[in-house]
């Protein structure tokens, strides 16, 4: 049994180094890929600055399709646009009217033309841990090479009747200088020429809620038919650090189908996701690691996801709702809202709660470990609101989870405890019955039964320890509230590697990092460190492979945690300094003898030579 617990360790130790391997060997090398795609992009942003030629074109990328925005047909807009034009952000921002928008999250404005959300900035969230670097901006002009916008329209119903419905291309009316604010909604009018009439308010929330209350009166004589639309669009695939841990791309929970999710990979193999019948309820749009933009109709309505890669690549996520008929003389109003911002837990969840949106907290991805993920969350986010300090919220967390799984660990050492204790009958055993394994293992069943002694209990800490790890490895890579969050010292990033480097002794020696060198950073090999003594704490095991592997564990974890981010490793060394403590501890009071000190002691003993 004492063999079988080895195997388990072993197996369990194979089954991290597998996983820590493709973080170390896939998944790292590609964010390094990323970050140096994200540099170059910012670079060329900068460059963009400066004053555009008075002979580039000032282009739309986004024409409409001739369907689209006429009473010809019901078509969500796709359009086949043109290569971006050579401007700044401020050139395209100033090409339309617009009306400006602010609260205590966003900054931006809205453009009049199509009544588009294409300009939107994060006051909380800069792009860099410098407190002087540009606040994080979410959505673009369709005008520039990263355009983001988020739209809703109207598509006329077939025959035509009504004449045109406000689409892309439409510029609607408002009262000069309003900003829209929590105090002061927007209004906004436009009317076609057969005498309907398009009403539209927008509102806004304090934090990342656009509501879009639309309403249509007809005065065309005529019966009418229009069918609302919303449409979230992106012109380039962002330099993401999407990986098996995360999910990146379009999103949606579509009514009693659940979470349905597609990368923009998927989309550009099969170009289109559609479903046969309308919903109800739900959401869909783009989601990125931390901010997200999504479209939550109202009634039935017809998801779709597109990749369009003629002319100029996007990829968009629409609805098309139901089909309205307006009597002549009637009116009918429709209400759509948009998420657009940060995806922050509590105001996910209480938009859900409060705002009755689908399964909204799924634009978090949880993983499957949810059930320990997001509690997990809610006990550090609990704790750091006490302490201010994530890092010390880590370092308390896992006090608490050592102090609830304390009758498991007790239970688990005491074993090992007793084992030890028998471990001279357990060698009579095999020295009496040395060919007969299952009389061997009959006596070991007896002793242990006699003894009291689970030969199993050891590998409960090491089986549960590991949705605890990965549990908490997710919450600090989704979570935005884990994002730029500071320890103490150099861990300005809870989020992001040890920034120094054992290579240059920590930043003593007046060179960089070797770029072609792994991370190994203060934290990573205090971890090592760490590993190594709770190693110690047991005899070496008797076979020599397992023995070599165990030796060598606390290496190769020390260089593989080393790309990890800070907040994990320092869990991890916390961990396990407090499981030294808690197995000297419990096997003391047992009276079982502790073998770190005699390991230690061995290590630097001279062997002696094998005789001749």
């Amino acid at each position: 049994m004492d063999k079988n617990r080895n195997n388990t360790v072993l197996a369990i130790a194979l089954s991290l180094m597998v996983l820590l391997g493709w973080q170390f060997l896939y998944v790292n090398p590609k964010i390094e890929a990323e970050r140096k795609a994200a540099e170059i992009q910012r670079l060329n942003k900068q460059q963009a600055t400066t004053p555009t030629s008075p002979n580039a074109p000032a282009v739309d990328p986004t024409i409409p399709s001739p369907s689209v925005g006429t009473a010809t047909g019901e078509t969500v807009p796709g359009g086949a646009p043109v290569e971006a034009a050579a401007m700044t952000r401020e050139a395209a921002l100033g090409k339309s009217q617009r009306i400006a928008l602010e609260n205590n999250d966003l900054v931006g404005s809205i453009n009049l033309k199509g009544a588009r959300l294409d300009d939107l900035r994060l006051k909380k969230y800069q792009v860099t841990t410098d407190p002087s670097s540009e606040l994080v901006t979410l959505l673009s002009p369709s005008e520039l090479k990263d355009g983001y916008f988020a739209e809703f329209g109207w598509v006329g119903g077939a025959g035509g009747a009504g004449g045109d419905v406000p689409g892309p291309e439409t510029v609607w009316s408002t009262t000069p200088g309003v900003k829209l604010t929590p105090q002061t909604p927007v209004t906004l009018t436009w009317s076609n020429p057969a005498g309907v009439v398009f009403t539209r308010t927008i509102s806004l929330d304090a934090n990342y809620l656009l509501t879009y209350s639309d309403k249509v009166t007809n005065g065309s004589g005529a019966e009418v038919s229009v069918a609302p639309y919303g449409r979230v669009t992106r012109f380039e695939k962002p330099v993401s650090q999407a990986n098996y841990v995360l999910h990146e791309g379009i999103i949606g929970v579509l009514g009693e189908e659940g979470l349905e999710q597609w990368t923009y990979d998927n989309l550009e193999d099969d170009l289109k996701f559609t479903t046969k019948e309308p919903v109800k309820e739900g959401w869909l749009g783009i989601t990125d690691k931390y901010w997200a933009t999504a479209l939550v109709p109202s009634g039935s309505y017809k998801p779709n996801y597109s990749f369009f890669n003629e002319g100029r690549s996007r990829y968009q996520a629409d609805f098309l709702g139901e089909t309205v008929k307006i009597a002549s003389g009637a009116s009918t109003e429709v209400s759509q809202r948009l998420f657009a911002g940060a995806k922050e837990v509590g105001v996910i969840d209480a938009y859900e709660s409060s705002g009755n949106i689908k399964n909204f907290e799924l634009m978090i991805d949880w993983g499957w470990f949810y059930f320990i993920t997001k509690p997990m969350f809610w006990m550090l986010d609990f704790i750091f609101k006490l302490v201010g300090n994530f890092g010390v919220a880590i370092l308390l967390g896992t006090v608490f989870i050592k102090a609830v799984l304390f009758p498991l660990a007790n239970m688990s050492y005491r074993s090992m405890a007793n084992m030890k204790k028998v471990q001279p009958e357990m060698v009579a055993i095999r020295e009496r019955f040395p060919d007969d394994k299952v009389k061997q293992q009959q006596e070991m069943m007896s002793l242990y039964k006699r003894e009291k002694i689970n030969p199993a209990a050891g590998c409960w800490p090491i089986l549960i320890q590991i949705p605890i790890f990965f549990a908490l490895y997710k919450v600090l890579f989704i979570t935005i509230e884990m994002r730029h969050a500071p320890f103490f010292g150099w861990i300005q990033d809870l989020a992001a590697p040890d920034p120094t480097s054992m290579f240059n002794l920590f930043g003593l020696l007046p060179y960089d990092h070797p770029a072609w060198l792994p991370l190994l950073g203060i934290w990573p090999v205090i971890m090592g460190i760490t590993m190594f003594l709770q190693m110690q704490m047991n005899p070496a095991p008797p076979d020599p492979t397992q023995a070599m592997i165990f030796k060598w564990m606390p290496i190769l974890f020390t260089f593989m945690l080393g790309t990890f981010p800070a907040g994990l490793v320092i869990y991890w060394a916390w961990n396990n300094l407090l499981s030294i403590l808690q197995q000297g501890f419990i096997m003391h009071r047992q009276g079982a003898k502790i073998e770190l000190w005699d390991n230690l002691k061995s290590l630097f003993e001279r062997k002696p030579k094998p005789a001749e």
